[in-house]
């Protein structure tokens, strides 16, 4: 087969809705890429291997794995679970492990959250660039948070839960009861996507830029955006995910930010314009960081 003797990298992001994949040349360009929805595990993984053997006959077997994938997950890589799904929000995903989609291939994997595989590609190759620390939102099936420093993410024992920190949450102006399983009116049981529709029968951008949604889902993540701040002091925020393409959010979201620090911090001010950014790679944030990771996890 030619190309033999080249490397190559298998890449995963894989999300609530869909898994993106793609086999890559050593320095990143992608060779063939599919998108796989998301179902149960057993009927993912199955096309998920599917790909990768086919890919691997037409172009050569990967030297490597990264996959960033929605979670919580196990990042441990001294962990016996390491890259194995914890509780979740997503049915029947408790405990499900990558390794058995791809651990026949042999090779080193790097597991990581979809949000903090996000985060590095947008450090290494979007608009995270320059950013000493940088931190990441994903906003839609799920709400997930990264910070990185220097390209590598701050995590504790675990990665970081943002999307389930409780907010401000007014009964009178809102009287949703919240949408998440496990703490109903966190973060992503009132902002995410699934708790969008259940609250008003459509999808943030249906609604439209002056709809009461757009204030509301903005003043939600502008507490979470505050608390990062104030956490962190990171030299830049990126919004990403389905949500926020939604017409007037990320305007509303830095006005609302900017409410809330209440002119405290002298160097985070103005209209936030280059503070709170969308994406530079657009959709290609997810599996741009997963290349990265592939590429780290060969490098050990």
């Amino acid at each position: 087969m030619a190309g033999k003797a080249r490397k190559y990298f298998g890449a995963v992001e894989a999300g609530g809705t869909k898994f993106v994949c793609a086999l890559t040349q050593a320095d990143g360009t992608v060779l063939t890429r599919a998108t796989i929805p998301t179902g149960d595990p057993a009927q993912t993984f199955a096309s998920l291997r599917g790909f990768f053997d086919a890919a691997a006959c037409d172009h050569g077997a990967p030297a490597a794995f990264g996959i960033a994938s929605f979670g919580p997950i196990d990042i441990d890589p001294a962990s016996p679970d390491y890259g194995r799904i914890l509780k979740t929000t997503k049915a029947h995903w408790t405990g499900a492990r990558y390794e058995d989609a791809l651990g026949a291939f042999g090779v080193p994997m790097r597991f990581d959250t979809d949000v903090n595989g996000a985060a590095l590609g947008e450090w290494v190759k979007g608009a995270g660039q320059g950013a000493d620390t940088l931190a990441y939102v994903t906003v839609g099936t799920g709400i997930g948070g990264a910070v990185l420093h220097r390209g590598v993410a701050l995590n504790g024992s675990g990665h970081f839960e943002m999307g389930h920190i409780r907010v401000s949450h007014d009964p009178v102006r809102d009287p949703f009861g919240g949408h998440c399983p496990f703490h109903g009116d966190c973060l992503e049981g009132l902002a995410a996507g699934p708790a969008i529709r259940a609250r008003w029968g459509a999808d943030l951008s249906t609604l439209g830029a002056g709809h009461e949604a757009v204030s509301l889902e903005a003043d939600y993540l502008a507490q979470m955006a505050a608390t990062i701040i104030l956490l962190h002091m990171p030299d830049r925020i990126v919004f990403g995910g389905g949500v926020m393409k939604s017409p007037g959010l990320i305007e509303a979201l830095r006005q609302r930010t900017v409410s809330l620090l209440g002119g405290y911090l002298e160097g985070i001010a103005g209209d936030l314009s280059d503070y709170i950014v969308a994406p530079g790679l657009r959709d290609d944030a997810g599996l741009t960081g997963a290349i990265l990771l592939a590429q780290r996890a060969l490098k050990g």
